[in-house]
């Protein structure tokens, strides 16, 4: 079953830009945008090297860049840890205003918001929560879920912010990440995960790697891989990336990707806690299918 979101319209002709028609979990509805690499966009930068706005996907740096309300889509929701206040991401100029974190309760192009569980973040189009660690903030989506921690100057352009951890969902098509399976698609994005991260202006280039991780992994009930790097950049903090790839829980056919960028660092977060949110990543509520945990 494919889950109610936004996906390539079936009746666009092919002439100009490429559009997507919302799904609403049983038909296509009337509402359509621009596709996220067509439509202009404002952003803050608050990623490991990752570029991020407020929710949804653009496949780039240490995860996925996450869109505003600016693109006319459904609003999306932020999920915190139990410990840490809920914040909604405010307008498209980057302003954050606090929330209540709704539970995905508003209405939206193709009905409630995507669901926000405590200690979670959603990304409704995947099908899977993230567990959202003690002081992180989590992002709920239609499409990509993203959790963040310790903003700072990035250290190849100041006036930009980056994060000394980020992990990132999304449904690898949505990516543009083509591969028949998890293995083959892990270890052809982490190329991409590692230089997006950590080898644009904000770390400068990527001087070398060592690949620490290269395995089968058990992810919300189904059969994944994992490759993880670490990486020695040019200016500032090296760096670890992983790129983790298994089946959707909720859509057959389906693969998830999440991207991950920890800065190596006193201030940035153990490479443990990486693996437990991996561990802790679990078929959304109501998704269907899957359980949490992996082996």
């Amino acid at each position: 079953m494919t889950p109610p979101g936004w996906h390539p319209d079936p009746g666009h002709s092919g002439k100009g830009p490429a559009q997507e028609r919302w799904w609403d979990g049983a038909q296509w509805t009337g509402h359509v945008r621009a596709s996220p690499g067509a439509a202009r966009r404002r952003w803050i930068r608050v990623g490991v090297g990752v570029t991020v706005g407020a929710v949804v996907l653009a496949a780039v740096g240490g995860g996925v860049y996450l869109l505003g309300e600016d693109d006319r889509g459904r609003p999306d929701t932020a999920a915190s840890s139990p410990s840490a206040p809920a914040d909604r991401p405010g307008s498209p100029d980057g302003d954050e205003k606090d929330g209540e974190g709704d539970g995905g309760n508003g209405d939206g192009p193709g009905g409630p918001l995507p669901p926000t569980e405590p200690g979670y973040a959603t990304d409704l189009a995947a099908g899977i929560s993230l567990p959202v660690p003690e002081g992180w903030k989590g992002t709920s989506g239609a499409v990509g879920a993203g959790l963040t921690t310790g903003q700072h100057p990035c250290p190849g352009d100041t006036e930009e912010t980056c994060v000394r951890g980020g992990v990132f969902s999304a449904p690898a098509a949505a990516m543009k990440l083509t591969a028949a399976t998890p293995e083959a698609a892990a270890k052809k994005d982490i190329a991409l995960n590692a230089k997006e991260s950590y080898g644009g202006k904000s770390y400068g280039k990527i001087t070398s790697h060592e690949e620490l991780k290269s395995e089968a992994v058990t992810v919300a009930g189904g059969k994944g891989y994992v490759v993880r790097w670490k990486v020695v950049t040019e200016k500032g903090d090296d760096g670890y990336v992983e790129s983790l790839v298994f089946p959707s829980p909720a859509s057959k056919g389906m693969l998830v990707v999440v991207r991950s960028g920890f800065d190596i660092n006193d201030d940035a977060p153990k490479l443990s806690v990486l693996d437990e949110i991996t561990r802790g990543i679990k078929a959304a509520s109501g998704a269907g299918g899957g359980t949490g945990g992996a082996v």
